[in-house]
């Protein structure tokens, strides 16, 4: 995978942007895909998945361009956002980060269109004027954003990191978070643990519950709440999934999840290893997938686990 810069990526001429903002991401893909045995492209999908946890709610897409455009961002929101909710002005001369904001507008209940693009395809629903259609998403804007870096003004109130490196507290929060996540946990006793180097085990219910998540107890809660999510990811991942090389390639995606939660939480991560090249044989399309499994998968992770912390 290229080296390129970018930190140097911009998108400012706004007749060009749509299109590369678009070839942006599909660039990067292409070059995950064609690079997935290289090192460099560990190291991109690592510096993705940092930019993805610092933004967890987010799309793929747009943590992609906000990787691309400013790699290190820490906290983001639009110009009038900064001055009417946080009393910070962006700075003369700072560009823009843009992303992918939805459009919410009136949609045609058979095509799904906007009122404006719906009168110029072939649909030809007619049943109810469209000022009685409800409103839906219709497509994707630019949208500008701007990092915390540049702005000025008023210091930011505290964020509430009460859970974050706190492992015994998160452990607790992380077990409690089993049933919201859809799974069964057993913490299992040195003694009798079946599965020899193994540390965590997600297997099916055999009758047909909840999937079944095996812990082996340890002496560290840190590393047992980093297992804890990685098998959580699994039961998330796994479901319905019979084929062992699919299931070989989801192992990749569920150790992305882990890392990503994990860090968001403050946990150390640095044994983290992500094995790429099992997804050698992935066209784009199916690693767009990938990413998008793995964006919405820490998502949904960390609400629930940030759901029984407060």
């Amino acid at each position: 995978m290229a080296t390129t810069d970018y930190a140097a990526v911009s998108f400012n001429d706004s007749d060009t942007r749509r299109d590369e903002m678009h070839s942006t991401i599909e660039q990067w893909i292409d070059d995950l895909v064609e690079s997935v045995d290289v090192a460099q492209a560990s190291a991109e999908f690592q510096a993705w998945l940092d930019v993805q946890r610092q933004f967890h709610d987010y799309s793929y897409r747009n943590t992609l361009l906000i990787k691309q455009q400013c790699p290190n961002a820490t906290r983001v929101a639009g110009y009038r956002t900064w001055q009417n909710e946080f009393d910070r002005h962006v700075k003369e001369g700072e560009s823009a980060i843009w992303i992918w904001a939805p459009i919410i507008a009136k949609q045609c209940p058979e095509c799904g269109n906007s009122p404006s693009y719906h009168s110029n395809t072939n649909c030809g629903y007619d049943e109810t004027s469209p000022k009685e259609w409800s409103k839906g998403l219709v497509g994707f804007r630019p949208a500008p954003i701007f990092d915390i870096s540049q702005t000025d003004g008023e210091d930011l109130p505290g964020l509430d990191t009460s859970a974050e490196g706190n492992a015994d507290k998160l452990l607790p929060a992380v077990l409690d978070a089993a049933k919201a996540v859809g799974v069964e946990v057993e913490l299992v006793p040195d003694e009798e643990w079946n599965y020899g180097a193994s540390k965590g085990v997600c297997r099916e219910s055999p009758d047909g519950g909840f999937p079944i998540v095996e812990i082996l107890c340890r002496d560290s809660d840190a590393a047992m709440v980093s297992t804890l999510v990685h098998e959580y990811a699994h039961a998330l991942l796994h479901v319905g999934i019979d084929d062992d090389t699919e299931r070989s390639k989801r192992e990749v995606e569920a150790e992305a999840v882990a890392y990503v939660v994990g860090r968001q939480f403050g946990l150390d991560m640095s044994g983290s290893v992500f094995y790429l090249a099992t997804w050698e044989r992935d066209d784009a399309d199916v690693i767009r997938e990938r990413l998008k499994r793995i964006s919405r998968t820490s998502q949904t992770l960390i609400e629930q686990i940030e759901g029984q912390s407060d």
